[in-house]
């Protein structure tokens, strides 16, 4: 994880701010454990969604022609929440017709 990252999880913690995430996502981000401190800690901030809304996220990527679940996973999860996204992937965010912030 990134400093930068890091630095606006811990401000918006501190703001009392919810912070989500999804399980499919830390699948992918997870590595060698001894390397994750950071995003560890990090965890303790956030609600972790499962992967479900199957229906809606195959919907999703039927609607956007894309073929990423775990981008439509978060898109959908984000809008039943009505948040937005923070990601450093615009592109396939805006092609999931999701909100969302780049970084």
């Amino acid at each position: 994880m990134n400093s930068r990252l890091w630095a606006l999880i811990k401000r918006a913690a501190q703001r009392g701010d919810e912070l989500h995430t999804t399980h499919p996502v830390l699948a992918q981000v997870w590595r060698d454990p001894a390397r994750q401190a950071n995003l560890a800690r990090a965890l303790r901030h956030f609600d972790v969604h499962a992967l479900d809304e199957s229906v809606s996220v195959g919907r999703r990527l039927a609607a956007s022609s894309t073929s990423d679940v775990v981008d439509a996973h978060l898109a959908v999860i984000a809008e039943r929440l009505g948040t937005f996204i923070l990601t450093t992937d615009g592109d396939d965010m805006q092609k999931l017709n999701a909100r969302f912030e780049a970084y």
